[in-house]
């Protein structure tokens, strides 16, 4: 089991409710970030994610699995990290590189403004360099 952070890409367009967040409007690019250090690791983590954006898993825990909900396609990016402070870091890279955030989202159990932001395209890129910058080795899953 490989415990890790990882930054899912979402392209997602639609209206949903986002738990205590409330009605969020989704039109573009966005990418996610998120960790995995409980049982089962990063396998785990996006196996679930994987089966709650093709609608084979109903339940919405996460503010992402809303986002989910309505995404026409993901990408992973990720790499090993036992630190539990790396999912912020990993927002505040991530930051750098967006064009904007949704606030509060993913990181009501935390201080960053958020955890999902608008990108531009579609690409890899931002996240695997997001997390060059704080010393990982990224893969895409």
């Amino acid at each position: 089991m490989v415990k890790g952070i990882y930054g899912l890409l979402v392209e997602a367009h639609g209206a949903t409710l986002v738990g205590r967040l409330g009605a969020h409007r989704f039109d573009g690019v966005y990418a996610y970030v998120g960790s995995a250090q409980g049982a089962g690791g990063l396998a785990r983590r996006i196996a679930r994610h994987r089966a709650v954006a093709s609608g084979a898993r109903a339940t919405r825990h996460w503010h992402v699995d809303y986002l989910l909900g309505l995404s026409e396609r993901i990408d992973v990016v990720a790499a090993a990290c036992e630190d539990p402070d790396a999912e912020c870091a990993l927002a505040d890279e991530l930051a750098r590189r967006a064009q904007g955030a949704v606030d509060g989202f993913g990181a009501s159990d935390c201080a960053c403004r958020s955890h999902l932001f608008r990108l531009s395209s579609w690409e890899t890129a931002p996240l695997a360099e997001a997390l060059r910058a704080l010393g990982l080795r990224p893969w895409s899953v």
